[in-house]
């Protein structure tokens, strides 16, 4: 498995300098294209609004979720057709991040192969699916009972999920004030991670750039971190045992997409004898 030494900018210059196979210039990001889209849950009073660009190469699809007015539409005519070593200097963030996504996910597809467990979400609603992944992601941590696990990237079912395993949720987000319950959320890490115990990140932290100082403060303290990835599953999955404990990886096309079931991959580190 490809792993990240330092940070997600030095894993782009690994990428460039063709440290783990074919050098970038020689593959092409076939077609680049985004998706907006709007979710409530029932019984909820949030409407979560999310966008993300994507990078296709062959079979792989790369993915970044960015803010509103990160991206222009155009930047998928402009891109598609572009080899990668071209998006991966000069793009901005978000672009970057689906590219870097695409190329490891070419050199290792997730799978068993990659050290994976390959789970199935059932098919049904929105709510069964969301609360079948959520449950999934939180299984992957272990804490005992009434410890803090801080949450940076809130989706009400998942602080649901790690209430149901007795701890309590320090919830962070840039876009959300308060959870369905009506819990305050923070709008910057420090707030939740200097009182964490535990953490539980998404993915789109590699897109708006606080997922470096999150592995490092995690590495630093020895606390477990556990990464649910739709946006750069393939870049999360090369910090683990770099900071990263565990890893819920969800390639595109994502749950919320569709109402059959679908897979996503569930990798952890092996537990060391005392």
């Amino acid at each position: 498995m490809i792993r990240a030494d330092e940070d997600v900018e030095a894993l782009m210059s690994g990428a460039l300098s063709g440290k783990w196979g074919p050098a970038p210039e020689s593959l092409s990001a076939t077609s680049v294209f985004w998706v907006h889209h709007g979710t409530r849950l029932a019984g909820g009073e949030v409407t979560y609004r999310n966008q993300y660009v994507l990078v296709r190469v062959g079979a792989v699809f790369g993915a970044c979720a960015f803010e509103p007015a990160e991206l222009d539409p155009g930047i998928c005519e402009r891109c598609s057709g572009v080899t990668l070593d071209l998006l991966l200097r000069h793009a901005p963030l978000p672009l970057r991040i689906a590219a870097l996504d695409a190329y490891l996910g070419v050199l290792e597809p997730h799978g068993p192969s990659a050290g994976a467990e390959r789970a199935v979400l059932p098919a049904g609603s929105p709510e069964s699916r969301a609360e079948a992944r959520d449950a999934a992601i939180a299984g992957l941590l272990e804490i005992a009972p009434g410890a803090n696990v801080a949450l940076i990237g809130v989706v009400d079912p998942l602080v649901a999920a790690i209430r149901e395993r007795g701890g309590r949720c320090l919830p962070c987000d840039f876009n959300t004030s308060s959870t369905r319950w009506g819990d305050p959320v923070a709008d910057t890490t420090g707030e939740v991670l200097h009182a964490a115990e535990a953490v539980v990140a998404t993915g789109m932290t590699l897109g708006n750039g606080t997922f470096d100082g999150i592995v490092a403060h995690c590495r630093r303290r020895e606390l477990p971190l556990v990464v649910y990835a739709q946006t750069g599953s393939n870049i999360a999955r090369a910090f683990l045992g770099g900071g990263v404990t565990a890893l819920l990886a969800e390639p595109f096309p994502f749950s919320q997409f569709s109402a059959d079931s679908t897979a996503v991959y569930r990798y952890r580190l092996p537990k060391v004898d005392s």
